[in-house]
């Protein structure tokens, strides 16, 4: 093999790696972040990509996925006192990596220790209670101020949330009594009402029924009063006429009756009952049959 063509393939060898080192093709989930002669040059984006080789290097391969920090155990106190120990999860994305890169040296661990102290003044802004049953304001404000804190690290934080809220064991035990004397008193609180109301329905039942009572009293001496005018005005009108008949038609009706009765065999009729009745019939304006 001559001299020339060896100078053919280092020349072919030499064009190959400079090739190499000029293009530069970055996967959809990263960027490269390209120093030229020791100071930033570029950020390269996903696909195919050129820089000068030998003058220009790709110094960092920064993933822009979105990234979960391990869960952050933290103490706190609430307002009202109470010793906690809170979970929290923070999920987050790099979207300028030449401020990850050239502004903090561990990424993780300063959104960690921002996130300690976010939430550490948080909680301490509200109760217990408020803690436990609505936590969404809670979340949304550690949300934004961590955003805030972490801007100008090149990132941004997609979620942050307080998962649980622990307590030590006498603060457990001294809330459970406290539940469940208050579920006593609930409870005390319901019966109560249910007798009130009982006795409430008791007495409106009997309000019902003395009223209908008094109704019907009133309805039959309505009746009584109106039979008594009635004859009242026929003894005005006829005299002796009306006081027989009425006495005769008082005497049938106890007849009926006995008649009706099971130990009756013999019926003994007043003589003067046919005189009573033809001086109805004379009242009335009728011969008597």
């Amino acid at each position: 093999m001559g001299d020339g063509q060896i100078a053919a393939i280092v020349l072919i060898v030499l064009l190959v790696m400079l090739s190499f080192m000029t293009i530069k093709i970055v996967p959809q989930s990263e960027k490269f972040v390209v120093e030229r002669l020791g100071k930033l040059h570029a950020v390269l984006g996903p696909g195919l990509n050129i820089i000068m080789p030998l003058i220009d290097s790709v110094k960092h391969r920064i993933s822009i996925l979105e990234r979960q920090l391990p869960s952050i155990e933290q103490d706190a106190i609430s307002k009202d006192n109470v010793l906690i120990k809170a979970s929290i999860v923070v999920f987050y994305r790099i979207v300028s990596p030449e401020n990850t890169v050239y502004r903090i040296s561990n990424i993780d661990q300063a959104v960690a220790t921002t996130v300690a102290g976010i939430v550490r003044s948080e909680l301490g802004k509200i109760d217990l209670d408020e803690m436990q049953s609505n936590r969404a304001p809670l979340n949304a404000s550690i949300k934004i101020q961590l955003a805030d804190a972490t801007d100008d690290w090149g990132i941004e934080v997609t979620r942050a949330e307080v998962l649980d809220i622990n307590l030590d064991a006498k603060t457990m035990d001294a809330m459970l009594q406290q539940l469940n004397a208050e579920r006593a008193r609930r409870a005390a609180v319901a019966k109560a009402e249910g007798e009130k109301r009982a006795m409430e329905l008791k007495a409106e039942g009997e309000l019902f029924t003395a009223q209908r009572v008094a109704e019907a009293k009133r309805i039959q001496a309505d009746a009584d009063a109106y039979a008594t005018t009635t004859v009242a005005a026929a003894i005005r009108e006829n005299g002796m006429e009306a006081i027989q008949f009425e006495i005769a038609k008082r005497q049938i009706e106890a007849i009926g009756h006995m008649a009706s009765s099971n130990g009756t065999r013999t019926i003994i009729l007043p003589t003067d009952l046919a005189d009573a009745f033809g001086a109805a019939a004379k009242m009335f304006g009728r011969k008597p049959s």
